[in-house]
């Protein structure tokens, strides 16, 4: 069994407009997942560079960040990277570009957990619904091309208020799509904008939304995550 979260930190800003990093390792602490997708990691202008100091994830987390980011102050493709708890093996990594009107797009991460090889998927899709179908076409597409199949766990933040048709619709006809609950907005969640997304040879152990003190203020998103295994039977 391995846990995975998936958490939109807003660049580090909470819902008291501070830019304080350190409670973000606060909440990933609390939730303790194995594998972590993150969206918005990086500011927003000039060279970028990563809300968290990479070197705080380091010494301050149980986690290794994977740099997918173009410029060198920059940890995210396009705000997105992913956490991997150290002492897991790391076997590739990849950018996915996805077409938007807006800068879009997501990450890729394959890890071994002993004998086992997971594939993850990080994604911040965009605030229109016909762009957000097509991103999620291009991530099917992607990963339909890859040479090796493996177990997939697709994750981010969808920006798709409604439970079906969309993006969600083209990533249910093939996966499972867990809705872990209302992520949005921290301080009254109502709406499950973050979704985690697998393939359908793994098997869902427990779901749901981290509600915590810290977790309300940290971001304007509350991270959701699941406890998942592989499905020998599937």
């Amino acid at each position: 069994m391995f846990s995975v979260a998936s958490y939109n930190i807003r660049k580090s800003v909470g819902t008291d407009w501070r830019r304080r990093p350190g409670r973000i390792l606060e909440v990933l602490d609390e939730i303790d997942a194995d594998i972590v997708a993150l969206q918005e990691i990086d500011r927003r202008f000039g060279s970028r560079t990563s809300s968290i100091p990479p070197e705080a994830i380091e010494h301050e987390s149980p986690y290794t960040a994977l740099r997918f980011g173009p410029r060198p102050a920059s940890l995210g493709w396009h705000g997105n990277t992913i956490l991997v708890r150290k002492g897991l093996e790391i076997l590739d990594t990849r950018r996915i570009v996805l077409p938007a009107l807006e800068p879009r797009g997501a990450v890729l991460a394959d890890v071994r957990f002993d004998a086992q090889r997971v594939r993850f998927i990080g994604m911040h899709l965009g605030l229109v619904g016909f762009w957000r179908t097509r991103q999620s076409l291009a991530v099917l597409d992607f990963i339909e091309k890859l040479e090796e199949r493996l177990p997939t766990v697709i994750m981010g933040d969808l920006n798709q208020w409604t439970a079906d048709g969309g993006s969600v619709g083209r990533f249910a006809q093939h996966h499972h799509v867990i809705a872990p609950g209302p992520s949005f907005h921290a301080s009254r969640p109502v709406v499950a904008l973050d979704r985690i997304i697998t393939s359908r040879d793994i098997a869902l152990m427990q779901a749901g939304v981290h509600l915590s003190e810290r977790s309300r203020k940290a971001s304007d998103h509350l991270p959701v995550w699941a406890r998942l295994k592989i499905d020998a039977a599937h």
